[in-house]
């Protein structure tokens, strides 16, 4: 029989967890640097839409789905690792069965899909796909055409511009993989100047600035977990775009990461041609597919 395990208390879940998260670093990512950010001392974890969950299958030997619900922005979608069938459909169960209004669900397929579609089968509606997102790990780093300027750490009187752009990025997003802004990604106001700081404190926030110092494209990266980093969001302005900022800076952002001794990876938008070509030209390559669905009411 399966067994759903909820906890509240994000440590809890890294010691139960751990070892899954040790054994798939790169799927693992969004989990790993989501519940080690909010297991570090005074971290804010209180709101009741969170939680962490171990899903232990049925079968003995094989390791245990996890999932999380830490979003801070409507509909709090559950994001979902790699997990069997059954192990998927007793997650939802266990949701429905416990009153939680699930009205997005977020992850690795075909996890996420099992999830939705039996939510859906014991309430009602339907699951829309939002965004196909593809997770890729840096190879053999190709270096990029050399453009003017230079990578720098974001400064302090500079957070209001960095978060202008943090939250411009899911927008322009949408619209460059073909979509109306907001009908793909999750809106992203949330986003606060105490998340830039987080970030500058974390030393995870560059410019790319040009021969005048003035900030020309944005990339960040998260904090290692289980010796892999995430390089994102990326975002350049679109009167900057196509000047090889974007390029540059991640080449250098990687640079960075894997000198550090760290495995480097990204997502992409499988809708957005340009940031995938982008990726790809730089030696990155595809791991697996994730996708972001909305589960409408019926």
């Amino acid at each position: 029989m399966v067994t759903v395990t909820f906890l509240d208390d994000p440590a809890r879940f890294l010691e139960q967890a751990g070892p899954t998260l040790a054994a798939h670093p790169a799927s693992a990512t969004v989990v790993a640097t989501v519940a080690e950010r909010l297991a570090r001392p005074g971290a804010a974890r209180s709101a009741p839409f969170c939680w962490f969950a171990v899903v232990e299958p049925d079968r003995p030997g094989e390791e245990p789905g996890l999932a999380i619900r830490t979003h801070p922005a409507a509909p709090h979608p559950p994001y979902v690792l790699p997990m069997p069938e059954a192990s998927a459909v007793a997650l939802a169960d266990a949701l429905v069965d416990r009153g939680e209004p699930v009205g997005a669900v977020n992850g690795s397929r075909p996890a996420a899909d099992v999830l939705a579609a039996r939510i859906v089968e014991r309430r009602g509606g339907t699951v829309e796909v939002g965004v196909h997102m593809r997770l890729f790990e840096l190879g053999a780093l190709v270096p990029p055409r050399t453009v003017p300027g230079r990578l720098r750490a974001v400064r302090p009187e500079e957070d209001e511009l960095a978060l202008a752009w943090l939250r411009r990025f899911f927008a322009d997003a949408d619209e460059q993989a073909g979509r109306t802004p907001g009908d793909g990604h999750t809106a992203v106001e949330s986003f606060t100047l105490a998340d830039v700081e987080r970030k500058r404190d974390d030393g995870t926030l560059w410019f790319w600035v040009d021969d005048e110092d003035r900030p020309v494209h944005l990339t960040g990266a998260n904090p290692p977990a289980f010796g892999v980093a995430r390089v994102g969001p990326v975002f350049t302005p679109v009167e900057e775009r196509g000047r090889g900022w974007a390029s540059a800076a991640v080449a250098e952002v990687s640079a960075l990461l894997r000198d550090a001794g760290h495995r480097v990876i990204l997502f992409a938008d499988q809708a957005n041609a340009v940031s995938n070509g982008i990726y790809l030209a730089l030696g990155y390559e595809a791991v697996e597919d994730t996708v972001e669905l909305a589960i409408l009411p019926a």
